[in-house]
């Protein structure tokens, strides 16, 4: 294994580092105030100028759609070669957008990209790789564990050549963002089904479907996440082609196995970006504050700190970069074990290190002048998005044990 970045991704790297100091992070300030003045006028979900503005910049300078290995639409670039890039977009909230990189439409372009026809791509992967419209994915739900999707209730009914669609699905994910033109709904066709990954089905969504209806948004930790948010949904009767459904009945227990390995892995890339910002963060405040007599930066606790955090940013990048170069030699499959680990793993190490930084700037910390509390939200959500920790850590004891049976 040969974790070396090839000369394509250093020149890669080198142009998207200075994209994100001579755009993305000046942007981010008015990114906030833009929103912050949405919000104050009643309506937050707008989508903001600069994230349009600095969209087309990164695209003249082809820095876009870099997620997509093997595909015409993108760089083709391997798991492991995208792994740094990713990373790299992940120490700003605002840069994966900026490049079209971001959830989770690049698991819906995945989607539409392996499984969708010809006429789906063309109604929906076209706006989406062009950047013209964002898409949601509506799987969870509130009245069963949704950790483990086979309890999902929601329904998929064919009558003639429609399907019916019942259900109710929440944290559905940009689905307030007034961009948003498309759901993948996953739901039920065949609930007696003794195979019980077989019952379940995908179908594309059209958000304006009579019948669909968002009835709330969600927060985290008391952020709205506007404009891209999060939203609850009650579908009633909505009614779509019998030519949206992807892949076949049946088959929406494979579409999704297809979708999250990508997709996870992709959140422990960014959310490494996160926390090495922030431990970069975390060193510039101690250098910089004074207490009892010393800067911070000379108190045992907090170099011990810094260097756990390094430590803990490596190994989950290691880690990271192993898992990618599984992926991309023996497959998506093959290497679940690995994407599970360091999806336990990368968000945990997060949190951990968000939280040492915040204890250095102290009651500045937990203020969001310093990014640092919503960078903390973000990747404690990330220990529920795609798969909770307990699910990861009992598919990886299943395959050690596995063995010695």
């Amino acid at each position: 294994m040969d974790f070396a970045y090839s000369q394509k991704v250093h020149k890669l790297q080198t142009r998207l580092t200075r994209f994100m100091t001579d755009h993305i992070y000046p942007a981010e300030r008015i990114y906030h105030d833009e929103v912050v003045a949405n919000r104050s006028a009643g309506n937050p979900w707008v989508a903001t100028r600069i994230m349009e503005e600095l969209k087309a910049r990164a695209r003249v300078e082809g820095l876009w759609n870099l997620f997509l290995p093997a595909s015409e639409h993108g760089a083709g670039l391997s798991n492991l070669e995208y792994a740094p890039l990713c990373e790299i977009m992940g120490r700003s909230w605002i840069a994966p957008e900026a490049f079209n990189c971001s959830a989770p439409d690049t698991g819906n372009m995945e989607v539409l990209e392996r499984y969708g026809t010809e006429v789906q791509k063309q109604r929906w992967l076209a706006p989406l790789l062009a950047g013209e419209i964002r898409s949601a994915f509506a799987m969870t739900e509130p009245n069963v564990a949704s950790s483990d999707a086979t309890n999902i209730q929601a329904r998929i009914v064919r009558d003639g050549d429609e399907y019916v669609i019942n259900g109710r699905k929440w944290w559905t994910t940009g689905a307030p963002d007034p961009r948003c033109k498309i759901l993948i709904f996953m739901g039920k066709t065949d609930p007696d089904n003794p195979n019980r990954h077989q019952q379940q089905s995908m179908i594309l969504v059209p958000i304006d479907t009579p019948g669909v209806t968002m009835t709330r948004h969600l927060s985290v930790f008391g952020y709205d996440d506007a404009p891209h948010g999060h939203g609850e949904f009650i579908f009633t009767n909505a009614r779509v082609p019998v030519s949206n459904l992807l892949l076949g009945e049946g088959r929406g227990f494979e579409i999704a196995q297809g979708r999250l390995g990508p997709g996870r892995i992709h959140h422990c890339m960014r959310v490494i970006g996160l926390a090495e910002r922030a431990l970069q963060a975390m060193c510039q405040r101690a250098v910089s504050r004074v207490a009892f007599g010393k800067p911070v930066a000379q108190q045992g606790v907090t170099r011990e700190r810094i260097a756990n955090a390094r430590i803990l940013i490596d190994q989950a990048r290691l880690l990271t970069l192993n898992a990618a170069w599984k992926m991309d030699t023996a497959g998506n499959k093959a290497a679940a074990k690995e994407i599970a680990m360091i999806k336990v793993a990368a968000p945990l190490m997060a949190t951990q290190v968000l939280d040492w930084a915040m204890q250095v700037h102290g009651a500045a910390g937990v203020c969001d002048d310093f990014n640092l509390a919503f960078g903390y939200a973000q990747a404690r959500t990330l220990r529920f998005a795609d798969g909770p920790d307990e699910v990861h850590r009992d598919a990886i004891a299943k395959r050690e044990l596995a063995p010695w049976r």
